[in-house]
């Protein structure tokens, strides 16, 4: 099979052999672009919204012309979710030949998937795996979100700095667990050098048999002050909903995974009050990011939230590259040698493994159903 590597400067090659003299001939062919997220199930709000910015990119760059002439496709494909799948349409995708994917969206997804592309030197750039797991790796993995680690330390701070609890409870999803045992570790790790303890740590599986009054109930049966939830959107607010039926007072703070529109949807009063860990403003004067948010409501009719963001940012990074391909390059290290990237809120780059840091990373509130900046 013919790497990513070296699939695309072939292409490139022959499309700057026949831009200028080939009117008369067959339209060039499509650069491919794949795109993989979880588009249905529970996080499906994440893998939609994510899979719509991708789709912004690249009917934006084909409004201009393409990448050397060739229009730009996508091709989509659900990971369900499930390890398995992810990887048979991750296969899949490189069969189709494409250049380059964004993707996934969920950081079991990209642990799942990242020896694949690495096998075949296919560039993934994904808008929101965080994991440590795939840190530091010299490898075919990039994203453009910061990781894990960045997020709780902060968050795990400003509980005990601002909020002043000391005796925190969690409650996690395993099903995503390279992002939520990694999360809550890093959580955990801060909060206790910080003087607090974590009374209670009660897991479950998104989809399972659990019922949430009762994962409500064990969180609050230590009398815990405040409560940490590390899940999606639609199980964030719905242990939400339960905790607030057992305790309408008691803190609750959530892993920036649970914090989408969805959220703000499927929760109402019961999420009031809860604060989020995001590098994402939805309230952002940046005219780059205004500008795409006015796009992408004309378009698809709800907000990009950070999915949208992230995914468009890394549509972007593998659009920029290709377009400075050369013939015997690879991919990935053109990627790197871009010194920089203009994001929609703020200019981000890479280092040599393919990580990103975020500039800051902002404490959120729910109030009157949106997420407001506070610290």
């Amino acid at each position: 099979m013919v790497s990513g590597a070296q699939r695309l400067p072939l292409a490139l090659l022959a499309a700057l052999l026949l831009l200028g003299g080939s009117s008369g001939c067959s339209p060039p062919d499509p650069v491919r672009i794949g795109y993989v997220g979880g588009i249905s199930g529970r996080v499906a709000d994440l893998g939609i919204t994510g899979r719509d910015g991708v789709q912004l990119a690249v009917e934006r760059i084909n409004q201009a012309g393409g990448v050397s002439g060739h229009p730009v496709e996508i091709i989509s494909r659900d990971d369900h979710q499930d390890p398995a799948a992810a990887r048979r349409v991750v296969e899949e995708l490189i069969e189709l030949g494409v250049s380059a994917i964004v993707g996934p969206m969920t950081s079991a997804m990209g642990v799942a998937v990242a020896p694949i592309v690495n096998e075949h030197k296919v560039l993934m750039v994904s808008p929101t795996v965080t994991t440590e797991e795939l840190s530091g790796l010299d490898d075919y993995f990039f994203r453009v979100s910061s990781t894990t680690g960045y997020f709780s330390t902060r968050n795990a701070k400003y509980q005990l700095s601002q909020k002043k609890l000391r005796r925190m409870a969690a409650i996690y999803d395993l099903g995503n667990r390279s992002f939520s045992v990694n999360w809550l570790q890093n959580f955990r790790r801060t909060f206790v050098a910080g003087g607090g303890e974590m009374v209670t740590e009660v897991s479950f599986v998104s989809g399972g048999d659990e019922k949430y009054i009762e994962l409500a109930r064990r969180a609050l049966t230590s009398g815990p002050d405040g409560v940490l939830i590390i899940a999606n959107s639609v199980d964030s607010a719905l242990l939400c909903q339960q905790i607030r039926k057992l305790d309408s007072m008691v803190p609750i703070t959530l892993a920036d995974w649970g914090a989408t529109e969805r959220l703000l949807e499927l929760g109402g009063r019961a999420v009031e009050g809860v604060t989020v860990i995001q590098t994402f403003d939805r309230a952002s004067n940046n005219p780059r990011y205004k500008e795409f948010r006015q796009a992408y409501l004309l378009r698809f009719n709800r907000e990009p939230g950070f999915a949208g963001v992230y995914a468009f940012e890394s549509t972007n990074v593998i659009l920029k590259a290709l377009e400075r391909m050369e013939q015997g390059k690879d991919l990935k290290q053109v990627l790197l040698d871009i010194p920089e990237f203009e994001g929609l809120q703020s200019s981000f780059r890479f280092d040599r493994f393919g990580d990103v840091t975020r500039p800051h990373a902002s404490i959120s509130i729910v109030e009157n159903g949106q997420f407001v900046v506070k610290d």
